[in-house]
């Protein structure tokens, strides 16, 4: 049995590739892989928390007004109905998971 459900992503330069990691009737995890310059735009979930969790390299995390660099490991609360996403700032891709629960009605 495989464990690890991370896949192998590889985006080009500006791109976001994302994957559903797992599915469930009260969670949904996303993975994100950004491509250098790539950007996650900023979004929220009026009924839900999401939790993001930068498992590779360093992203600009976008909240509201303000932004701020997280570094694998790192994560990030991204509370019910605030507006968050993501940017990546650097040369090398950047890859985060996002768990959003409980899923949207």
């Amino acid at each position: 049995m495989a464990l690890d459900r991370l896949p192998d992503l590889d985006p080009d330069d500006g791109e976001v590739i994302d994957e559903e990691l797992a599915v469930t009737d009260d969670v949904l995890v996303k993975v994100f892989a950004l491509g250098p310059g790539a950007t996650l735009d900023p979004h929220e979930h009026a009924d839900a928390t999401n939790v993001f969790h930068v498992v590779e390299g360093t992203v600009t995390v976008l909240q509201g007004d303000d932004a701020e660099t997280v570094t694998a490991p790192g994560v990030v609360l991204n509370e019910r109905g605030q507006a968050h996403g993501a940017r990546n700032d650097t040369d090398e891709t950047a890859v985060l998971t996002a768990s959003l629960c409980p899923l949207p009605g």
